[in-house]
């Protein structure tokens, strides 16, 4: 039996394929949000835990009806509005409002099947937020986004519980999407608590100017330095872990006429490429292979699925990376952090193997 993490990941996998064949609401219902629902542990065949066409009178409106409603003790605790997958679900929010503001449901979830949004009412009772306090893209979840999303789940379900963590969730989040938007483009005040710490003169329009770049800069170095760092650790424990695989290796077909050394920087530079893939291809799918003159990461260890080829000597440091036809473009690493600039290229190309299959 599948859990939550594997059946969200697998229905995150079915989205991508399926959504351009789907051209309804209705088909949005059946073939992302129902499955959702029953991932989440609930049966849907069951009147006394899911309702569809939920019945909520708003105002002089009588009949108004939300997608689905999930029960407890025959009361609703969660509203779910659908769209379409191709919607824009800032359009809806005030639908789901009208809706939770007459029902007796602490959580409401607006979806189009590929991004859902949790709300409640932290801001006042009874009045449901303006802004989702948990959110999330099922085609691109998280791990942690999983661990959140469990406590929605039918065996873990405590009203209390979930409410308590919405609001450090909800700030956290705030805090998340500020920090995000400050490293990308420091703000004056960012840039301004900088410049009192670290220049001795006034912060003048051209101190500023120049300290904007600086921080931006600096602070994408300490991201990279950390990533760097926790990789570092991450080799270090897979290479106690196992301490045999090297010589396992050598009983493959290939160690016989290839003299070759899977070195520590080889293997960074795999860590680093499985880090930048994570989101969108599942890790355990990336495989390395080391070959006499190159290195070479591989989609489900196989030589016709390449995703780069890396040149780690002391007299040539590059990378390869590949189009659609399979044709090397090379790039020179100065460092193995520069492999994080190729990462729109390196996703492209893994996808582009997943799009193959789909084709008609």
């Amino acid at each position: 039996m599948m859990d939550l993490k594997d059946e969200i990941k697998q229905l995150g996998e079915k989205v991508t394929k399926l959504k351009n064949q789907i051209q309804t609401e209705e088909a949005t219902k059946m073939a992302f949000v129902v499955p959702f629902i029953q991932s989440l542990g609930y049966d849907i065949f069951n009147p006394m835990e899911v309702v569809p066409e939920f019945t909520a009178d708003i105002g002089i409106k009588k009949g108004e009806k939300i997608d689905y409603a999930i029960l407890k003790d025959e009361q609703p605790i969660i509203l779910i509005e659908c769209k379409h997958w191709a919607e824009d679900l800032n359009l809806y929010d005030g639908q789901l409002f009208r809706y939770y503001e007459v029902s007796k449901a602490r959580f409401g979830i607006l979806t189009n099947g590929i991004c859902y949004r949790f709300y409640t009412d932290l801001d006042e009772t009874n009045l449901m937020d303006k802004k989702p306090f948990f959110e999330f893209d099922i085609t691109e979840i998280k791990d942690n986004q999983v661990e959140e999303l469990k406590k929605f789940h039918k065996s873990y379900f405590d009203i209390e519980n979930i409410f308590s963590a919405a609001a450090d969730l909800k700030y956290s989040n705030a805090i998340r999407h500020i920090f995000s938007e400050e490293i990308n483009d420091p703000s004056d005040d960012l840039v301004r608590l900088f410049v009192h710490h670290v220049y001795p003169g006034k912060a003048t329009e051209k101190v500023m100017t120049t300290f904007k770049d600086l921080v931006k800069k600096s602070c994408q170095e300490v991201i990279t330095d950390m990533i760097t760092e926790r990789l570092k650790t991450a080799i270090k424990k897979e290479s106690e872990a196992q301490p045999e695989e090297a010589s396992e290796k050598k009983t493959e077909p290939e160690a016989s006429s290839d003299v070759k050394t899977t070195t520590d920087e080889k293997m960074e530079a795999f860590f680093i490429i499985k880090s930048i893939l994570r989101q969108d291809v599942d890790i355990k799918r990336i495989f390395p292979k080391d070959h006499k003159s190159y290195f070479s990461i591989l989609l489900d260890d196989n030589s016709h699925k390449p995703i780069c080829r890396l040149y780690l000597t002391e007299k040539k440091r590059q990378i390869g990376t590949f189009d659609e036809n399979k044709t090397a473009t090379y790039t020179t690493l100065q460092s193995l952090d520069d492999i994080y600039n190729l990462s729109e290229a390196l996703i492209k190309t893994a996808k582009s193997y997943e799009e193959k299959l789909v084709e008609p």
